[in-house]
């Protein structure tokens, strides 16, 4: 299993498969020893929480559940699709740029 990941926390990117498939939205954390990804408001689970303290209350949280890293794709503001990113050195540093149209993400 690779330890690398296609996307960064922060990234805007785009489900391609799943219940959720066609959703956008941010990424809040990356595991790249599991090769998942939790992305914001999507991929919800119910989880009962019981509470833990006097006073904390229990119940049923929804939360964001973490899903793999490749059923997620980078989203492109400027072409409005999931595209796959390319590499370009500008300056002496190496930038991420959109592999359609170019624009740096």
């Amino acid at each position: 299993m690779a330890n690398k990941l296609h996307v960064r926390t922060g990234d805007t990117v785009m489900i391609i498969s799943g219940d959720d498939k066609g959703e956008t939205g941010k990424v809040l954390a990356v595991s790249p020893k599991e090769g998942k990804v939790i992305v914001e408001g999507l991929n919800k689970v119910k989880k009962h929480v019981k509470p833990r303290k006097m006073g904390d209350k229990g119940g049923i949280v929804e939360a964001e559940a973490p899903m793999y890293a490749s059923k997620v794709q980078i989203y492109c503001s400027s072409c409005k699709k999931p595209v796959r990113v390319a590499h370009k050195v500008e300056d002496g540093k190496k930038v991420r740029v959109c592999g359609k149209c170019g624009k740096t993400l």
